[in-house]
């Protein structure tokens, strides 16, 4: 069901316009805008980076071993599945993979920056996109998933936003969420991408179950590079030193590299292990 915003009626109509009020969201580069007014100090993401991501992530070893753990975690935990919403969709990176892994599923993506749903749009051609405010969703039990990969510890309320999550996804449904871990692993790099915390892994499921949710599957990744994280925010300290994008400026050699690295410790989870740390956590939560 779709939700008005204004009045909180629930409807299930093709277009936007609630028929118990008339409003109707205004568009905003050519997409429905929930929340135009949002300011940049309610994002806290530098809308700047899109152009960049959408050059690099497809090939980046990170960008392409968390796409491809998503997808398996999404064939795994939710087989049935026969929609997605993905929050904070960004470049449409992961929107378009899933798409392509998944044909079947009804996808949806929302941005609180509508500059990158144009990027989404070229990658996620038939999912429906909508720039919004994730702690107001203009949902209610609608989608059988619901993904945030990296976008919660930019949002100072993430509880609301777990929340919203739980309401907008049907029941039996869940959620597919990633964040970066360890806040032992704070520095400047955290600053520059506007991050508000790094979690604790029982921080998130405590706060998952305060949602409302159960049956919660967590496992690190990013585990064999962690040495590596390590040493190189330990590098860089101050920000005289920092170089925030150096961590995208990979060597072809060193990308295929680390991408192996990243390939054999998917097929560790995969087999059914769970990592206890890493430089990111990947979490799976059911409503019941």
């Amino acid at each position: 069901m779709k939700r008005c915003l204004r009045c909180e009626a629930r409807y299930d109509a093709p277009g936007w316009r609630c028929p118990a009020c008339g409003f109707e969201p205004q568009a905003v580069s050519g997409f429905p805008a929930f929340a135009a007014d949002l300011q940049a100090a309610d994002i806290r993401y530098d809308a700047s980076r899109f152009e960049v991501l959408a050059r690099l992530e497809r090939e980046h070893f990170w960008f392409t071993a968390r796409t491809r753990l998503i997808v398996w975690v999404l064939r795994r935990h939710f087989p049935r599945a026969r929609s997605l919403l993905e929050i904070g969709c960004g470049t449409g990176n992961v929107l378009g993979a899933i798409g392509e892994a998944l044909p079947a599923l009804r996808l949806a993506g929302s941005e609180a920056h509508a500059s990158g749903l144009g990027f989404a749009r070229s990658r996620a051609p038939r999912a429906a996109l909508l720039q919004m405010d994730a702690r107001r969703i203009p949902y209610r039990d609608e989608f059988d998933v619901v993904g945030a990969f990296d976008v919660i510890e930019h949002i100072e309320d993430d509880e609301q936003v777990l929340r919203e999550m739980h309401a907008c996804c049907r029941t039996g449904g869940g959620v597919i969420i990633t964040v970066p871990q360890h806040p032992w692993l704070w520095s400047y790099r955290d600053q520059f991408a506007h991050h508000v915390r790094r979690y604790r892994r029982p921080e998130l499921l405590h706060k998952l179950r305060a949602a409302g949710f159960e049956r919660i599957w967590a496992s690190s990744f990013v585990t064999a590079l962690l040495p590596l994280m390590a040493l190189s925010r330990l590098r860089q300290k101050t920000p005289r030193r920092f170089d925030a994008s150096s961590e995208l400026r990979v060597g072809r050699a060193l990308n295929r590299v680390l991408g192996a690295v990243m390939t054999l410790e998917r097929r560790v989870v995969e087999a059914g292990l769970t990592l206890r740390a890493g430089g990111s956590l990947l979490v799976v939560a059911h409503k019941p």
